[in-house]
């Protein structure tokens, strides 16, 4: 039996199609997180896909953000599939059950738990030496504590306390148990690209929940420093609340102890995959029974690009027994993918209390696990001109009522007056400026010839100034082309000629100005300084952080992110931008 965990950071922008995506990874449960998709924009090609079936979680309250999805091989058809942790989601008789204790939560804390789409479980069958033994697969994204939101810290340390209440209690009825997905938690100093930069690494409390949770951590226990800080004796007092249980195994820590550099996640926007500057924060955690009896290998897939993650896989030496029928909470099963002709009273039912308290959560969403990074400038607003030919022209008769505006607006197509000509959208300003000669030259084209004489045709009164300005461009063309004619028969002489007389110096002279007053206008980007390190262009950054700075451009080195000792890496040249120029 081969499992696998992807955060695959949207699953609606697989390259090659997602059929042959998960065919190529040849394994029997494919577990995908941040799929980005709610079950609104679920298509079937996603959705039911031949050989697999899948189960989803979608977000309740933000379109486009989190989610995860489990693909199992038809013949690892899961006996039970549930959505969400808390029990609180499930609407039929196939649930997995075993949901721990949940008294130190409110129903609005789990209603909010479960209302990002943030777990699927499925269940299934195992052939054992004598009777079938019961795997789970818990398949998590677990929330990012996003620092400039404190209350996204306390949310992610209490989905910790439910996960691992509700992954121990199935763990207690007898079950095998696979926790696998995006924990958002580099464990130990080895599992992060530079932990001295870090403040306080031991002391985050989601790496202290770790080494509650997993066997064969460094230490357990709580930070009483009466000198510490009081948000630190908060994170503390929460820590103490854990269970402390060990009842997981690090499945690639199990057989790579000492491997460093084994990242799974690196920042796109700075190129750190590039110099390997990242984190490992995807597991596969496997219950102490299961590792002991059945795992044969587990490991990261750094090549496999597509996402900013990397998949991570594990290989166990059982065998599954498919079930002859998908839990009802397969996608196969909806009624949009199913080919069943919904019912009207389907689309008007009330909105239940659950769907009320996700939208009261949804302002208070978080973006992805890169939108502080990622976001991008806004816009300027495009300035509306009108040109003259949208200007209406006036009328000598008395003002229209309302009743004739209406009636000539129907009687437009049918009136007599003669189209127009499309030169008429093309007049040029009352100053205009002379083209070149060539511009002015008949097109060698017969048709468009046509167009030019027919135009004649219907021209009105309004068309006067327009007919002057065309035989002064005419007159011009002929004095141009007298004049080449003469410098072409004249030879060096005339040339000379030109030159005393100052055209050439004036034209040139004109087109500086222009030239120059259009760089005024629109300067561009600054040109980029060299780094002091690798004398090479810099590129341009934009502040995206909320402060005194937002908006500001700077100045860094191109290379990517990686760590100081690296010389191959990014160096630490910064520069503001001058706004002066």
């Amino acid at each position: 039996m081969k499992i696998i965990t992807w955060n695959i950071n949207g699953i609606r922008s697989f390259k090659y199609g997602i059929k042959k995506t998960l065919d190529s990874f040849n394994a029997d449960i494919i577990c995908v997180q941040e799929t980005k998709v709610t079950r609104d924009l679920l298509d079937e090609r996603t959705a039911v896909v031949d050989g697999y079936n899948s189960y989803f979680s979608f977000s309740r309250g933000r379109s486009g953000y989190s989610g995860v999805a489990t693909f199992c091989k038809d013949s690892a058809t899961p006996f039970a599939a549930e959505e969400g942790l808390t029990g609180l989601l499930v609407n039929n008789g196939e649930a997995v059950g075993c949901y721990g204790d949940q008294t130190a939560f409110s129903t609005e804390e789990l209603h909010s738990l479960d209302g990002e789409g943030r777990a699927v479980i499925t269940q299934h069958k195992l052939m054992g030496a004598e009777d079938p033994e019961t795997l789970t697969v818990i398949n998590v994204y677990c929330p990012r504590a996003d620092p400039e939101k404190p209350e996204r810290k306390l949310f992610k340390l209490q989905f910790y306390r439910l996960l691992q209440s509700r992954a121990e209690a199935i763990v207690g009825s007898g079950s095998h148990v696979i926790i696998l997905g995006d924990i958002n938690t580099s464990h130990r100093p080895i599992d992060h690209c530079d932990p001295d930069d870090v403040d306080n690494f031991e002391k985050n409390p989601g790496r202290k929940w770790l080494n509650s949770f997993l066997y064969g951590s460094l230490e357990n226990g709580t930070d009483d420093e009466e000198d510490e800080e009081d948000e630190e004796k908060a994170d503390s007092e929460t820590f103490q609340k854990f269970v402390p249980g060990g009842k997981f195994v690090d499945t690639f820590r199990h057989f790579h102890p000492t491997r460093v550099g084994a990242f799974t996640c690196w920042s796109t926007l700075t190129g750190a995959r590039q110099t390997n500057y990242g984190t490992r924060i995807d597991y596969i955690f496997a219950s102490r029974s299961l590792v002991e009896k059945s795992l044969q290998n587990a490991d990261i897939m750094p090549e496999v690009e597509g996402s900013d993650h990397c998949p991570v896989w594990a290989q166990l030496s059982c065998t599954l027994v498919p079930s002859p029928r998908c839990p009802s909470l397969c996608t196969r099963y909806m009624p949009e993918f199913v080919g069943r002709q919904q019912k009207l009273s389907s689309f008007l039912v009330k909105v239940s209390e659950q769907k009320a308290a996700f939208r009261d959560n949804t302002e208070n969403l978080p973006g992805s696990q890169e939108a502080g990074e990622v976001r991008e400038n806004v816009s300027p607003e495009a300035a509306g001109l009108q040109g003259n030919a949208g200007r209406k022209r006036p009328s000598n008769g008395p003002p229209e009522t309302s009743t004739s505006k209406g009636k000539k607006s129907k009687s437009v197509k049918t009136a007599a007056k003669p189209q127009g000509s499309l030169l008429s959208f093309f007049k040029p300003k009352p100053t205009p400026e002379v083209p070149s000669s060539h511009s002015m030259r008949p097109s060698p084209n017969p048709a468009a010839n046509c167009i030019d004489s027919s135009s004649e045709i219907h021209k009105t009164e309004d068309d006067t100034e327009y007919s002057k300005l065309t035989e002064q461009l005419t007159n011009k063309d002929n004095e141009e082309k007298s004049r080449n004619s003469k410098t072409i028969t004249g030879g060096p002489s005339s040339q000379e000629s030109i030159q005393s007389n100052g055209t050439s110096d004036h034209e040139t002279t004109n087109s500086k100005k222009g030239s120059d007053f259009w760089k005024s206008v629109f300067h561009g980007p600054p040109q980029p300084p060299l780094c002091k390190v690798h004398k090479e262009p810099c590129i341009l950054r934009t502040v995206k952080k909320a402060g005194p700075t937002l908006g500001r451009q700077f100045f860094v080195c191109a290379r990517p992110q990686g760590h100081t000792s690296n010389p191959e890496a990014r160096c630490n040249f910064f520069a503001w931008v001058d706004k002066s120029r």
